[in-house]
């Protein structure tokens, strides 16, 4: 009997060695769910003033993105800077994973956030601090913890993936804009782009632990990742047009598949000062997070690209960038 169970051991280790054991499965979600509170306390602290757009708040965050994208590994990471026609200056945050297959790395895969909230407003009581923690400090926190999986060696990803925080969503989206402009990989390399934002709460419209991705039935891509495990869902809310009201839109006038996956429960925190930790609820933004990864993972190794459905490209941009406006 001894015999045996030792060599029902011995055999069964290779295959833990190759893989994760149920122990380490429960060691990387509590390790996930440490760093996405860690990352979020930063983002939405008081220190950070509300991340105004272009101001020293937002550079902070900025900074401090930088930072962890070169911790995980990711060497080509980098402040850009965002020059503004009112003289001010905003700052995106980005980092490059190359891809590991020759042929494939020419291809990537873009995965945003925005940095940047509302600042700091004046009342008759003094100054209110708007942390923006579902707005978006909630989707800067998935894309960093994108990174962190991806960016492991073992993990490395046959396609490219770019990492992005943009500046100045909320003005306009001219860090979006600028980044257009200005790319780090030539836009044809770019085969489809996810936007996360608001994913902090869940949304009483669809099932729980479900999140829904802007401009569903416009590509092929929301199905296709939902197919791989995804708990994606169309938009609930299609006469709010969504699709057109974060930094994925821009995006998507260049061509590129572009969508944006939201949780958001449309509560009364929306642009309020009780954006805050308090309300986050972080058992449900790990729970997505989680989830998210295998899809994305499976997106920057596989030889498929989604497509626009007939009618479902935007129009072309009518100059060199289109201010969103929210």
């Amino acid at each position: 009997m001894l015999r045996a169970l030792l060599c029902l051991l011995l055999c069964a280790a290779p295959a833990f060695a190759e893989g994760h054991s149920p122990a380490d499965a429960v060691r990387d979600s509590s390790d996930m769910a440490t760093h996405i509170r860690e990352e979020m306390e930063y983002l939405a602290s008081d220190a950070l003033r509300g991340r105004g757009s272009a101001t020293p708040d937002e550079l902070a965050a900025a900074r401090y993105v930088v930072s962890l994208f070169r911790s995980f590994g990711l060497s080509e990471a980098t402040l850009q800077r965002v020059p503004l026609y009112n003289g001010r200056t905003s700052h995106n945050a980005f980092a490059l994973l190359r891809g590991s297959d020759p042929k494939l790395a020419r291809q990537t895969i873009l995965l945003t956030a925005h940095l940047d909230h509302l600042g700091v407003r004046t009342s008759p009581l003094g100054e209110i601090i708007y942390p923006g923690a579902d707005d978006d400090a909630s989707g800067v926190t998935a894309v960093l913890e994108l990174a962190r999986t991806l960016a492991e060696p073992s993990r490395r990803p046959r396609r490219s993936v770019l990492f992005v925080c943009f500046g100045s969503e909320e003005t306009g989206g001219q860090g979006n804009a600028y980044f257009l402009r200005n790319p780090p990989v030539p836009l044809s390399s770019i085969v489809a782009s996810i936007a996360f934002e608001m994913i902090g709460r869940p949304d009483p419209a669809v099932s729980p632990g479900q999140l829904w991705l802007t401009g569903w039935e416009r590509s092929n891509l929301g199905p296709r990742l939902a197919k791989q495990g995804a708990p994606l869902v169309a938009d609930p809310y299609p006469e709010k047009n969504f699709f057109r009201r974060s930094d994925n839109f821009n995006i998507a006038l260049n061509g590129i598949v572009a969508h944006t996956i939201f949780s958001y429960g449309l509560g009364g925190h929306y642009h309020q000062p009780t954006d805050d930790l308090e309300h986050i609820d972080f058992a449900h933004l790990t729970r997505v997070i989680e989830s998210i990864i295998p899809a994305v993972e499976w997106l920057a190794n596989t030889r498929w690209a989604p497509s626009w459905r007939l009618a479902g490209r935007p129009g072309v941009p009518r100059g060199p960038a289109m201010l969103l406006g929210r």
